[in-house]
């Protein structure tokens, strides 16, 4: 729900101080990152969409390819907020917000 949330901020609504503030820790606008935004927010809206298909291929009887979704879109968001971290340690935050759900995922998956 994280990257969906993220990706709407990023997309629709980062004309506003308040959302830059959230999103960077800057209230300043950066007119010539709008390119770079956009496939951000599109890369964030896909894979919290992609991470509710997985849920609700779990709930019509679709076990592995449910699975399957999830752990692997777990996997890449993990991996991207450690990138994150490591290139942007001043917003750990944000790094920490997008990977610790998906690191709390994994070891519940492999328990059910």
């Amino acid at each position: 729900m994280t990257h969906l949330a993220v990706g709407v901020l990023e997309r629709f609504f980062y004309g506003r101080a308040a959302v830059r503030v959230l999103l960077t820790t800057s209230p300043a606008d950066a007119p010539e990152v709008t390119l770079w935004r956009s496939g951000v927010a599109v890369y964030n809206l896909l894979l919290g969409l992609g991470l509710v298909a997985g849920v609700v291929a779990l709930r019509v009887g679709e076990p592995t390819a449910g699975r399957t979704l999830i752990l692997y879109l777990c996997a890449c968001l993990i991996a991207s907020s450690l990138t994150f971290a490591a290139s942007f340690p001043r917003l750990w935050r944000g790094a920490l917000g997008q990977g610790l759900p998906p690191a709390l995922v994994l070891p519940a998956a492999a328990v059910l």
